[in-house]
């Protein structure tokens, strides 16, 4: 499962508020510790690699865009969780053991229309 650091959480967490894109020294501008452009640059290209973050030249500049959204990242990142277990059924069970009411009640909803059994 992926792991991201601080800075990428922070990173990634200002482009899903900003899906029409941003540039990096705005994006550095906007971060709660307001690190350097060249660090906000560097970690840009880090999370590229990983497929997260998309660059458009834009002049002598890119424009970064997340390539999904939080939504989507959240739910890979469930399935890759769920892919690692060793006793899939456990860790089902524990999960949902654990949950609020409101997030059981997403869950047999969604899976109620993954059936075709809910209106």
């Amino acid at each position: 499962m992926m792991q991201l650091g601080t800075l990428e959480r922070s990173i990634m967490q200002a482009l899903w508020e900003h899906p029409e894109g941003v540039f990096a020294n705005h994006l550095a501008a906007m971060l709660p510790t307001q690190p350097a452009t060249t660090t906000v640059l560097t970690v840009l290209v880090r999370l590229s690699h990983k497929g997260m973050v998309a660059r458009e030249r834009i002049g002598r500049a890119h424009l970064y865009k997340a390539t999904a959204t939080k939504d989507a990242f959240v739910a890979e990142a469930m399935h890759a969780a769920l892919n690692e277990a060793g006793d899939l059924e456990a860790a089902v069970q524990r999960f949902v053991g654990t949950v609020t009411p409101q997030v059981a009640a997403a869950l047999l909803e969604a899976l109620g229309e993954r059936d075709g059994s809910t209106p």
